[in-house]
């Protein structure tokens, strides 16, 4: 019924609605376009389907046609009883259970109200249709009878569909009903004693009040008692003794699991993280059980995690150092060989053999960089660096017989790899892929960014290598056993790329006979790696 008043406030200011109703029309398409362009009766119907079922204006101008939203005035309408109240009311509220013309036979529960066009200086009469299957809806989730009934005593909405269409006078015999309007009133209904209760419903700005009614009869209201008295006494009973026993089963059951629980948590504080703890439930016994079982497990991960760890560190800090130690083992005095290689290299210079200078310079830089690995990391550049020395050291020895080439993305130049993981396989190419090649090769390292990181690939165009020793060779990388080796080779780069970046990294070999090989190692990039 709110829900009807605001609607009503705000047609009472729609412009849209006053040039509509008020515009004397040449023609019928001049209305009926008009009508087109006015939506707010639909608006309305639409947002509040649930309260309002119809909204209709009834306006006195002949150039109107009748859409069953907007109807011109008749003689039939001015006579109406409704009509002549909604005039002499001046823009009240009143709500009238009436017909509906559109929707004939049926009766709503309707809010009237004259709207004034003070500036035009007439005047038209709204309908607001409360929804009535809404109304009866609500009632329907009561249990006892109830009603809805207007000022003249109508029926207009109710859960006892015998009640319909009628009058509250035709149902309740009640001579205080009739004196008063509200209040809980004694009567008979059906010819049973019956207690009455009728309260209003009032709203806001309305010359009339709607009043909810309802009963319930005398031998109900005994009759529950005494059924709740027996039943009452009933429970009780049966309570007490259901309880006892309950008690007792239940600090039986309680103290049982408790016993269970301390006992488990005594092995667990003895550091035996191997049980499994044996209390189901979904009490509180049950969910700590179910707790301290998800703490053991937990704790007996993280063990084996710490474990593991630091198995792979130890792993990796023995690779790194054999690494160092093996090739510190090769040299002999190594200042003084860098000392004599530099005194060479100036000698050379200074007769002018400035290749073999060169040369001379790239060895020593080669052997200074291999002394010098850590077990840390160094930036992909500085790998490269030593990967262009070995390269240029090869191409004084074999001539135009080798040739190479650098392809590298400089924005991951500073991606920090593990020390020697690209020359050993460039060592490879050239030894094993190119030196037994009468017209020599070819040697290209090149970088690909990728999603997840960064491919190195190493490619010849060497004597190549078949299926079976591929195989092979993909076993061996694979192998758990360690050998001790004179070299660094492919199978410490690969264990060594496992060990540092995990099991995604690795070495990857592709090679066919006579065409060539192409290793690929894939590095994953952490953010902020790139360009750091």
């Amino acid at each position: 019924m709110n829900v009807s008043l605001y609607v009503s406030n705000n047609l009472l200011f729609d412009e849209q609605l006053k040039n509509v109703v008020n515009t004397k029309y040449q023609s019928r398409y001049d209305v009926v376009e008009s009508y087109r362009d006015f939506n707010s009766f639909k608006e309305y119907r639409k947002l509040y389907k649930e309260e309002v079922s119809n909204i209709r204006f009834y306006m006195k101008n002949e150039t109107l046609l009748n859409s069953w939203e907007i109807i011109p005035i008749d003689e039939m309408i001015t006579t109406s009883k409704w009509y002549k109240k909604a005039i002499s009311d001046k823009g009240l509220v009143r709500w009238v259970y009436m017909e509906d013309e559109t929707n004939k036979p049926h009766k709503y529960l309707s809010l009237v109200r004259t709207i004034n066009f003070l500036d035009l200086d007439t005047s038209g009469v709204l309908i607001i249709n409360v929804n009535t299957d809404t109304l009866n809806l609500i009632l329907s989730q009561e249990s006892q009878p109830i009603m809805i009934v207007d000022d003249l005593d109508y029926i207009i909405s109710t859960n006892q569909p015998e009640f319909k269409g009628k009058k509250l006078s035709d149902i309740v015999n009640s001579k205080s009903l009739r004196e008063s309007k509200t209040g809980m009133f004694e009567g008979d209904v059906k010819g049973e004693p019956t207690q009455i209760f009728v309260e209003a419903i009032s709203v806001e700005n309305s010359l009339n009040d709607i009043r909810i009614v309802s009963f319930i009869s005398d031998e109900s209201i005994v009759g529950n008692a005494n059924k709740v008295r027996d039943t009452g006494f009933l429970v009780v009973g049966v309570s007490m003794c259901f309880a006892l026993v309950l008690i007792y089963y239940i600090s039986k059951l309680l103290s049982n699991r408790l016993i269970i629980l301390s006992e488990q948590i005594k092995q667990v504080g003895n550091r035996n993280f191997n049980i499994r703890i044996p209390i189901d439930g979904k009490d509180e016994i049950g969910h700590l059980s179910k707790q301290l079982e998800f703490m053991v497990n937990n704790t007996k991960n993280l063990l084996n995690e710490v474990y593991e760890t630091n198995r792979q560190k130890t792993l990796l800090e023995r690779k790194q150092n054999e690494i160092k130690f093996k090739m510190m083992a090769s040299q002999i005095n190594p200042h003084f060989l860098f000392n004599a290689l530099e005194s060479i290299r100036m000698k050379a210079y200074a007769k002018g053999e400035k290749e073999i200078s060169q040369v001379v310079k790239m060895l020593g830089k080669l052997m200074r960089n291999s002394i010098e690995v850590g077990t840390g990391k160094v930036t992909l550049e500085n790998e490269l660096k030593i990967v262009q020395a070995y390269l240029q050291i090869q191409k004084f020895r074999y001539g135009n017989r080798l040739t190479y080439e650098l392809k590298v993305d400089p924005s991951f130049i500073h991606v920090p790899i593990p020390p020697l993981i690209i020359q050993p396989i460039v060592e490879n190419a050239v030894i094993h892929g190119l030196e037994n090649s009468r017209k020599g090769g070819h040697v290209c390292v090149e970088t690909h960014a990728v999603a997840e990181g960064l491919l190195v690939h190493i490619i010849d165009n060497g004597v190549g290598m078949n299926e079976k020793k591929q195989e092979a060779i993909s076993m061996m990388l694979n192998e758990q056993s360690h050998h001790n080796e004179e070299r660094i080779g492919l199978k410490n780069v690969h264990q060594r790329l496992l060990l540092t970046f995990g099991e995604k990294s690795g070495l990857t070999i592709d090679s066919k006979v006579n065409t060539g090989t192409k290793v690929t190692i894939f590095i994953p990039i952490k953010e902020g790696w790139k360009d750091a």
